[in-house]
């Protein structure tokens, strides 16, 4: 398995060896958004999802729900899409929100 693809990231299944596909890729960056926005991030990985060779897939993955899926695609210069998760208020109020 490539180093930088977190097992943690697959409680249902084995993890791949390798993500070459569009598809296996998608399900990787949603699995990944969905461990992030709790919290989880498996600083390895940024690196690799960073590359220029990502961006088809994080513009493919849709994961509206997802606070760190719209941080992915700031990182790849893809324009925003809706946000239609949870607002937590306090976190709105936040006056260093607009420095994350």
């Amino acid at each position: 398995m490539q180093e930088w693809i977190d097992g943690t990231l697959y409680p249902d299944t084995e993890p791949p060896e390798a993500l070459e596909t569009l598809a296996e890729r998608v399900d990787f960056l949603a699995r990944l958004c969905g461990a992030w926005d709790f919290g989880i991030l498996p600083y390895e990985t940024v690196a690799e999802i960073k590359r220029p060779e990502w961006r088809e897939a994080v513009a493919a993955c849709q994961k509206l729900t997802s606070v760190a899926y719209q941080i992915l695609r700031d990182w790849h210069s893809l324009p925003p899409v809706p946000y239609i998760g949870p607002i937590f208020p306090h976190i709105e109020e936040d006056p260093f929100l607009d420095r994350i």
